[in-house]
């Protein structure tokens, strides 16, 4: 079979700008709107799956809350018997790795007497919670103080608080609990949840919150103990009323909480897909339509239809691959890390390889379907009405 030479058709592209346009937009949103899809399921499935925590973690909360920690409540005293009773957890320069914690969502305002209230997600700690979550990292200012009113926000608590970013810089005021807060330190936790909260000394939020004598939760590292071993420390004192459980699996449970969640997102998105590939089909289409007296004359020509439906497709399909690396150009500086908020705090858009290898074969999808359709339009025609057809 006699073939079209390549450089036909990359010469054709640039035959008519308008054309080329078309192509290059029409691929570039297809691209641009599965990224987006695919990038907002990612992000939340990362926030929410089996990577986070990056350690072995173990969560002793109050019988009854495995389901949501900020219901947990337990004897504030826990701690302090768990680091005592379970042998083997992780330990550095005599420090114990054990976290007491409260998890609370309490509201927000930006300054005393505004009305507007801003929901937030808490978390009192102690500077031992920095060894127990090693993700953790103070990009500016320190850790608060107890007694002295100070806050720690994470990379997403401005998203999760609806305020822009510049609003919790460091040196910023809070208003809650009738006091005035300020905030001293920034943190990030990439694809954790912890990274839209806000974490203030313990005693501070167990004065807020009227809860002295009791805490959320308190999570152990292991090092040579096992779940087990935690697990029976837990069910031995049922004194205490609590139970333990993998910081990873609580974080599971709560991502199959959102798993239906999930499923309309994916819904939605290959929905939003698909109207974006018809639509990039339907301008391939009204791109390579027009040109049936140009196929009349390369079967006059000598060429058959095989070679000229190859030479189409060709073409389409390198248009259809510059707008995708277009789109996903524009799709790496503007949709990647951007902020979504949802109920349990925020997470970023991620556009990672999967994400980016899905958005690239659905341009070039395009590119190879758009051909067919205007290829077999322009093909139908008897040689002789297609050469007077205009």
């Amino acid at each position: 079979m006699r073939q079209l030479p390549f450089q036909y058709a990359l010469r054709n592209l640039g035959r008519s700008r308008v054309r080329l346009l078309a192509s290059l937009f029409g691929s570039s949103m297809v691209v641009l709107l599965v990224l987006a899809s695919g990038g907002f399921v990612r992000g939340m499935q990362l926030t929410l799956s089996e990577h986070q925590p990056l350690h072995d973690n173990v969560m002793i909360i109050g019988t009854g809350s495995e389901e949501g920690v900020e219901r947990s409540q337990i004897a504030a005293s826990t701690e302090g018997i768990a680091a005592a009773s379970i042998p083997g957890l992780k330990e550095s320069a005599g420090v114990i790795y054990a976290s007491p914690e409260i998890h609370a969502a309490l509201p927000l305002r930006e300054e005393r007497g505004s009305s507007e209230e801003f929901p937030a997600v808490m978390r009192g700690v102690r500077p031992v919670s920095l060894l127990v979550h090693p993700e953790i990292e103070i990009t500016e200012g320190r850790m608060p103080r107890p007694g002295e009113d100070e806050l720690m926000v994470g990379a997403l608590a401005a998203t999760r608080l609806g305020l822009p970013n510049a609003r919790l810089a460091l040196g910023s005021t809070l208003y809650f609990d009738d006091r005035v807060w300020t905030i001293v330190g920034r943190f990030t936790a990439p694809n954790t949840v912890m990274d839209a909260e806000i974490w203030l000394p313990l005693s501070d939020l167990q004065i807020a919150t009227n809860r002295e004598s009791s805490l959320s939760c308190v999570i152990v590292s292991l090092d040579a103990a096992s779940f087990g071993d935690v697990d029976l420390f837990a069910k031995s004192r049922l004194d205490l009323e609590i139970t333990a459980i993998r910081e990873s699996d609580y974080y599971a449970s709560i991502g199959a909480f959102y798993a239906p969640i999930r499923i309309m997102i994916l819904v939605t998105a290959a929905l939003i897909a698909s109207g974006g590939i018809l639509g990039g089909l339907n301008t391939m289409y009204a791109a390579f339509a027009a040109r049936v007296r140009e196929v009349g004359m390369l079967q006059a020509l000598g060429f058959t239809r095989a070679a000229i439906v190859m030479n189409l497709t060709e073409e389409s399909v390198f248009a259809g691959a510059c707008g995708a690396i277009l789109g996903a150009l524009i799709a790496i500086l503007f949709l990647d890390g951007l902020a979504v908020r949802f109920s349990m705090g925020a997470f970023a858009l991620t556009i990672d390889a999967p994400v980016m290898l899905i958005g690239v074969l659905g341009g070039l999808f395009v590119g190879v379907i758009g051909a067919l359709p205007p290829a077999i339009r322009c093909l139908r025609l008897p040689m002789t009405e297609a050469l007077k057809s205009h």
